[in-house]
């Protein structure tokens, strides 16, 4: 059974770091793609990054390049999200999500693409 476990979340100020993790058991991370989403109240669920397998090929949302890096450990069957400099806006629900591919598809960041989805993890910035 295909399972993501999100975890990492937390009630952070401006400015602050958090580093979200997405465990997968069930199945080897190995060979898939593993994409963050968020989804803020009254908003739509936005795709926020993608890594494919081994970690070749990363894809961010404009409004985190340079502040957020997905990376893998494949290892502990782990995806990452280190998130920096964090604002107010990036205040959402955040989940990962995988189908089985190995690479980011072109529509990465539409929700419909994806088989499987972890139960999200709460970010809030605020001060």
């Amino acid at each position: 059974q295909v399972q993501l476990v999100a975890s990492g979340g937390g009630l952070v100020q401006p400015g602050d770091s958090l580093r979200l993790s997405c465990a997968a058991s069930g199945f080897t991370l190995d060979n898939w793609s593993i994409t963050w989403f968020r989804q803020a109240p009254g908003k739509e669920r936005e795709g926020v990054s993608c890594i494919s397998t081994k970690g070749g090929s990363t894809y961010y949302a404009d409004s985190v390049k340079g502040r957020f890096t997905i990376s893998r450990d494949n290892a502990k069957n782990t995806v990452y999200l280190q998130m920096n400099s964090l604002k107010p806006e990036d205040t959402a629900l955040y989940y990962c999500a995988t189908d089985p591919v190995g690479f980011c598809r072109s529509n990465w960041y539409t929700s419909a693409a994806y088989q499987y989805w972890g139960q999200g993890t709460q970010v809030t910035v605020s001060s």
